[in-house]
């Protein structure tokens, strides 16, 4: 199966790309969306490459590149009950939901901010640049992925002032 490339969006107040740069590998549980669940279960493997989104933050964007180290298993934290992401519904012998682990690969020295993602050329159609498009986890094009990641190593780190 041919390498899939994809963004994976995470509030800041949750975990960020500085937490998995510490941690090196975490697993991406309490997607509780079909749609992201159906790409985690079916579509993920081992090796694809993730842009890393920092959501409701300011500024949403890419904060860094992660790589899939599991593909999809069950989210245990469902059937967790008292668990944030328990769903009384799911169970171990009839998962509902799935996840995967994601690996760090690289931070960026700042966030490529999702208005400069709407403003680049070669961007037009990625799903992070719709209208209305909330999804945790989206597909997107190799080619798609290589300019987010050209833009994420050249930006860098606003400049403080000397004294």
């Amino acid at each position: 199966m041919a390498q899939r490339y994809w963004l994976m969006k995470c509030e800041p107040s949750s975990y960020t790309i500085d937490d998995l740069e510490r941690d090196g590998v975490t697993s991406w549980e309490g997607v509780r969306n079909y749609q992201a669940r159906n790409f985690m279960r079916d579509d993920m493997r081992v090796g694809d490459p993730v842009l890393f989104y920092a959501s409701n933050a300011d500024p949403s964007g890419v904060t860094g590149l992660a790589r899939v180290s599991r593909a999809g298993y069950p989210d245990h934290s469902a059937w967790t009950k008292g668990h944030d992401y328990y769903d009384p519904a799911a169970r171990p012998a009839s998962p509902v939901w799935f996840m995967v682990d994601i690996a760090f690969v690289e931070r960026f020295p700042a966030v490529v901010p999702l208005e400069t993602l709407k403003a680049t050329k070669g961007l037009e159609a990625m799903m992070v640049t719709q209208k209305g498009s909330r999804l945790s986890v989206q597909p997107c094009t190799k080619a798609e992925y290589d300019i987010v990641a050209r833009l994420g190593r050249k930006v860098s780190r606003p400049r403080t002032a000397r004294r």
